[in-house]
């Protein structure tokens, strides 16, 4: 095979570099562009201490996020729910939703995005941000 053709990427977990998004929740990109150009998806983890919460936002395209650890308030699309390990959500591109750690421990969540380039649009402000920029915060 020529070095045009993609190989394919192992991503181990611990190597990650996390990124921190305030109040100590950490983000821990998995496989996207910056990791495998060839990748058609962007997917990674995030990490919410007791009481953290993702604020209502929307993304630019579809997005699934499975419980791995811990409990969590999901609002998706007006319907707020309890989901805890291996729950999983799918939420639709501009669907307005947030993630609540409502245990006593870390929350941590699989998050799959449906493109390359991401970004965030935050409800209450309307400020749309590029996914893990410096103003993508908590």
């Amino acid at each position: 095979m020529d070095s045009e053709t993609p190989q394919g990427t192992i991503v181990r977990h611990e190597e990650i570099t996390p990124f921190a998004r305030g109040d100590g929740v950490e983000t821990r990109l998995m496989v996207g562009r910056e990791t495998d150009p060839a990748a058609p998806f962007t997917t990674g983890t995030t990490t919410f201490p007791a009481g953290c919460a993702a604020p209502l936002h929307t993304h630019n395209c579809a997005e699934q996020v499975t419980i791995l650890a811990g409990q969590a308030e999901a609002m998706v699309g007006g319907e707020v729910m309890q989901l805890g390990p291996m729950d999983t959500s799918f939420v639709p591109a501009d669907v307005p939703h947030y993630f609540r750690n409502t245990g006593d421990g870390p929350l941590t969540i699989l998050w799959i995005y449906g493109a390359r380039e991401v970004t965030r649009t935050f409800v209450e402000t309307g400020e749309t941000v590029a996914h893990m920029s410096p103003r993508d915060q908590v």
